[in-house]
């Protein structure tokens, strides 16, 4: 029988689970409740359920598939199996490995989720010819994942590679993790939002207004009204800079082949990339002395957790 494997993303309201085969493909997939209201144990019984009926759609036993992988939110410690912390779940050194190994005849693997997403892209998505990439997610936060070797990087005890949370402004913006002038605070959704509000109430006459109020702006907006608006470009052209910035950083860090860039924001494909391309280009240390870094949209958009924790269970 063909090899398949089990992974699970484990969200704040609801936990996605699939079936991959050899080569990425999904088999199936479903989703079911997380119910964090109902406490950890709740939680944990929903994951296992969960591993059940994929197994069940999958006409095997469950403790056929020896390993499942499971993307976690928050700080993991990967080689012990502990959430060390996850707000969203009011989780602090929750040992969900040994808690689900309890219900479950099979080893459960663990990482934080942004990672998993990397190595889902790396091994099957845009990053699938490359060696090392790097994730990135503009959503509400920033997040991301380190690929070397395809393979996670997540630094001493899985606490690293937290990409948002590099400073790239010295007291600048505030970020919801308590410094100031986080990458996150500049190149999320959310600051994408918020610096279009601000130059919305600092010019009246800005046509982005013509979209009815500060109450209907989203990631969209500024560049919607990119062509025919001066604070339409002021917004989005400082946040290509920050986030370009952002890259260059990474970049020179890691000198990954490709950086990889996921979240609601891509959807403006070739208008974010293309000038921050440029950006990076041009900011890159050695510039085109050194190896070219190309930026790309990832492909497996919401998929991507479960597809790399199924991924994680490869040998």
């Amino acid at each position: 029988m063909e090899k398949h494997y089990i992974g699970i993303d484990l969200g704040g309201t609801f936990i996605k689970g699939g079936i991959i085969d050899l080569n990425g493909k999904v088999v199936y997939n479903t989703k079911t409740p997380t119910e964090v209201s109902k406490g950890s144990s709740a939680v944990v019984t929903n994951i296992a359920n969960l591993i059940k009926t994929l197994a069940e759609k999958d006409g095997r036993e469950v403790c056929s598939y020896k390993k499942v992988g499971i993307a976690v939110p928050g700080m993991i410690d990967d080689k012990a199996g502990v959430v060390v912390m996850a707000g969203n779940f009011g989780w602090k050194n929750f040992p969900l490995k040994q808690e689900l190994e309890k219900l479950l005849p099979l080893e459960i693997i663990i990482s934080n989720d942004a990672n998993v997403a990397a190595l889902g892209e790396a091994c099957f998505g845009a990053g699938a010819k490359y060696n090392d990439s790097v994730f990135i997610t503009l959503g509400t936060g920033v997040g991301g994942g380190v690929i070397i070797d395809k393979k996670i990087f997540s630094g001493y005890r899985s606490a690293g590679a937290e990409i948002g949370h590099m400073i790239i402004a010295y007291d600048g913006e505030q970020c919801t993790c308590g410094n100031k002038g986080c990458f996150e605070a500049y190149s999320s959704a959310t600051a994408l939002i918020r610096d279009t509000k601000k130059e919305m109430q600092s010019n009246k006459n800005s046509a982005l207004w013509n979209i009815g109020g500060l109450d209907k702006v989203d990631g969209k907006t500024a560049f919607d009204y990119y062509d025919c608006d001066k604070s339409a470009k002021k917004v989005v052209d400082n946040y290509i800079t920050m986030l370009g910035v952002g890259l260059v950083n990474v970049a020179n860090i890691f000198r990954p082949e490709v950086i990889m860039l996921g979240g609601g924001v891509c959807g403006q494909g070739e208008k974010l990339v293309k000038p921050l391309q440029e950006y990076l280009d041009k900011h890159i240390f050695a510039g085109d002395l050194g190896p070219h870094v190309p930026i790309t949209i990832a492909t497996l958009g919401n998929d991507a957790g479960f597809i790399g924790a199924a991924a994680m269970c490869k040998e």
